[in-house]
């Protein structure tokens, strides 16, 4: 089974070939994809490596978490897709009830969760002014006492 790694905090403009060597000085055969934003096609600054080794996936952490490129130090970690708990699909359309049983053996591992997903605490974006005149108006009133 292959481990599937996060690196993060990659420029935007950086060449796939590059990072691709600095992968290849640690282990032959990781596989890279960079996660590209669809309006401009440039890397949202994060990519995933498929590494079919835990050692070398325990390696590339240890030897490139932190480590500088292209002006940026480089965060490496362990990385698992986030499921859809409400409609019970994995995001490719699958059913995770195969998945339970892989899920209790590897619940001591930490694991670190990445998503695009907005977070439901925040406050919605498009009224964020709103909000901050909201709270001006709020500071600025004077209360009888």
């Amino acid at each position: 089974m292959s481990v599937r790694l996060y690196i993060g905090n990659l420029p935007q403009n950086f060449d796939t070939k590059e990072l691709e060597a600095l992968l290849g000085s640690v282990a032959e055969g990781i596989r890279f994809k960079a996660v590209l934003d669809k309006e401009t096609g440039n890397c949202r600054g994060f990519g995933f490596a498929n590494i079919s080794d835990k050692k070398v996936a325990n390696a590339l952490i240890e030897q490139l978490n932190g480590r500088e490129f292209n002006g940026n130090n480089l965060r490496v970690e362990r990385s698992e897709r986030r499921s859809d708990s409400n409609s019970g699909n994995s995001r490719r359309g699958g059913s995770n009830s195969n998945n339970s049983s892989q899920g209790a053996s590897r619940k001591g591992t930490k694991k670190v969760v990445h998503s695009d997903a907005p977070n439901k605490e925040a406050p919605d974006p498009r009224w964020a002014g709103e909000l901050a005149k909201l709270k001006e108006l709020l500071e600025n009133q004077k209360t009888a006492v």
